[in-house]
């Protein structure tokens, strides 16, 4: 089933002190900032959550897992204020995954674009199915990754960081992803993939839980100035986002 709601949609589902967080939207599961906003809580709030050992990250449908940010607002961007705002959301989401006490583990079912890509560089864990190639095609239209850029290079390092994103026109496959360290497995089909998900989380849920927050405090070290750096970055998108360049190539785009 797939949303047909503007704003997106999103459920969380918890058994067996296992969270699935399933967001959706009908332009190929992207965001507009209202549903990033419902993310960011929701993860805030399953932290605390002593029912939650851990979460898992989906989207609707069998196709993109995340096509990034809305586009329609993307284009409507009209001053500095509403750029930087726009572009905190992908900041807020990551920024929420960091501190979230809870692992998460990523179900990528379908191909990833920019701050889709960001979102599954965030998973404590992620796994795949070989339809989950990912781009980051923020440079083709006059901005680039900058927001989410920390978050990829901390999964695949600096220099897949500058081929994903230099090359922008291109897709990488859900193996290289997986060679690069994006993904933990990959899977030929959806059904072994959420075989395989469903066999992790149950393990995942019976381990400790101080254990398991104590590993994701390391999992993350070093990473404590991001909520200043991903609003600066924000900041540089929004910027960006208003020049003659990018006005330009989004109305070439939405053409």
């Amino acid at each position: 089933m797939s949303t047909t709601r503007e704003n997106g949609s999103l459920y969380t589902h918890t058994e067996n002190k296992i969270a699935t967080i399933e967001f959706g939207h009908p332009a190929s599961n992207s965001f507009p900032s209202e549903l990033l906003d419902r993310l960011q809580k929701e993860f805030q709030k399953l932290s605390e959550d002593d029912n939650v050992n851990v979460i898992v990250l989906k989207s609707e449908g069998e196709k993109a897992f995340c096509a990034g940010a809305s586009f329609d607002e993307l284009v409507a961007i009209d001053s500095l204020e509403e750029g930087k705002k726009f572009f905190s959301g992908f900041a807020n989401v990551i920024n929420a995954m960091r501190n979230c006490k809870k692992l998460i583990v990523g179900r990528i079912q379908g191909k990833t674009v920019g701050g889709g890509v960001g979102l599954a560089a965030a998973c404590d864990y992620a796994m795949a199915t070989e339809a989950a190639s990912i781009k980051l095609s923020e440079l083709s239209i006059g901005i680039g990754p900058f927001v989410i850029a920390p978050s990829v290079e901390r999964k695949i390092g600096g220099a897949a960081l500058a081929n994903l994103s230099l090359a922008a026109h291109e897709w990488q496959n859900a193996y290289w992803a997986k060679e690069k360290g994006l993904y933990a497995k990959v899977f030929e089909t959806i059904k072994e993939l959420d075989k395989e998900v469903e066999i992790l989380t149950e393990k995942l849920a019976s381990y400790n839980p101080q254990a398991l927050i104590e590993m994701k405090k390391i999992f993350w070290e070093g990473t404590d100035n991001w909520t200043e750096l991903l609003q600066e970055r924000a900041a540089i998108s929004g910027e960006l986002v208003l020049s003659t360049f990018t006005k330009n190539a989004l109305a070439k785009f939405k053409k």
